[in-house]
């Protein structure tokens, strides 16, 4: 069984991929953000609540994955804060995969097209590689094989659920030796996104890392749902590009609208009902002097802030992630400082865009 050539053969090992975790949920904040924020005020309110419920769960796919990094033992301190956890984008996800890039641009059909393949699913069997060849793979996370990718972010976390099992059939509960202070738990989160899971022994762990896996791309194949019977993100997505709204039956999810086949509401998207942002926007494509220059500056403070005062609730402070959280939404006015003017000097009509990561000027 070629998969179980073990990638993840030490605690380190483990660690490391919990780190590419965190760094793969966060990467898909800035597009999900960058598009929620281009939307006209009062126009597409089915997309606007659409993208604002699934950027809150990669809030709590974010803290979940902290939270059983801390529980082996992890050192969080300067991992969000680090120099390279904002990617520059266009960037590729962290999990080797080199078909599509990940944009920071306006809400779109070609947005949402990458958003279905960020959240995209494939099921493997048990017994079989979770890892495929890749051509030019774009791989931090193996560190050793640059040959392989993970075909989604479902398939990477499988990898990591198989590692930490092995681990503890090794270690057995030593696997564990993380601070429990350091858990995020419930009365800490926002409840309307999901479960906050405490991760104190290998079934909480899973747990964990299952509530990552099935809200993003389901709870199984040929299903649309997650195992708290609420449409997963593939399938909200999908939604934008039919203009209909799944039906999940939370009584009996086996009656639940099938893939591709929605039965429920129909809605109207409004493509032109959206600024026309500038993509992967940069500090240097702004004046300086100019209010936008000004702006894009405060704005990538801001968020920066929101990264450092979330690795701080990480790291045995859980009374300051609501805050964190709350932080993240109140950037949308920072945000709209930009969004909202055209770039001084340009010709072609674009509007300043948010900055989430300053980079040295080429």
């Amino acid at each position: 069984m070629s998969d179980r050539l073990r990638l993840i053969k030490t605690i380190d090992d483990l660690r490391y991929y919990l780190i590419q975790g965190m760094a793969i949920e966060h990467a898909t904040l800035p597009p999900y953000l960058t598009a929620l924020y281009s939307l006209k005020p009062g126009a597409n309110l089915d997309a606007f609540h659409i993208i604002r419920a699934v950027a809150v769960e990669e809030m709590l796919h974010l803290t979940l994955a902290a939270n059983v990094f801390n529980a082996v033992g992890g050192n969080i301190q300067g991992t969000l804060t680090a120099d390279n956890f904002i990617p520059t984008y266009p960037t590729k996800l962290p999990t080797g995969e080199t078909d599509f890039e990940v944009n920071v641009s306006k809400f779109s059909p070609e947005t949402v097209q990458t958003f279905l393949k960020i959240e995209r699913s494939k099921e493997v069997p048990e017994d079989a590689p979770l890892v495929l060849p890749r051509k030019h793979s774009w791989l931090r996370i193996l560190g050793l094989d640059p040959t392989q990718g993970f075909y989604s972010i479902g398939l990477f976390y499988a990898e990591v659920i198989r590692g930490m099992q092995e681990l503890h059939r090794e270690m057995g509960d030593a696997l564990f030796c993380g601070d429990p202070n350091k858990q995020i738990t419930p009365e800490y989160y926002y409840n309307g996104a999901g479960e906050v899971i405490p991760v104190t022994d290998i079934r909480s762990a899973i747990r964990a890392l299952k509530v990552i896996q099935e809200q993003g791309e389901g709870s199984r194949i040929g299903a649309i749902y997650d195992a708290e019977r609420e449409l997963s993100h593939y399938y909200r997505f999908q939604q934008l590009e039919l203009g209909q709204y799944y039906v999940v039956d939370k009584n009996n999810p086996l009656e639940s609208d099938e893939p591709d086949r929605p039965t429920g509401g129909t809605f109207t998207v409004d493509w032109d009902a959206v600024y026309p942002v500038l993509e992967n926007a940069k500090l240097e494509d702004y004046p300086q002097g100019t209010e936008v220059y000004t702006h894009a500056q405060e704005f990538q403070q801001a968020y920066s802030q929101f990264l450092a005062q979330l690795e701080f609730s990480f790291n045995g402070h859980p009374d300051k992630l609501l805050p964190a959280v709350g932080g993240m939404f109140r950037l949308k006015e920072l945000a709209n400082s930009l969004i909202r003017n055209p770039i001084p000097g340009r010709q072609d009509g674009c509007h300043a865009a948010p900055i989430y990561r300053l980079d040295p000027p080429q």
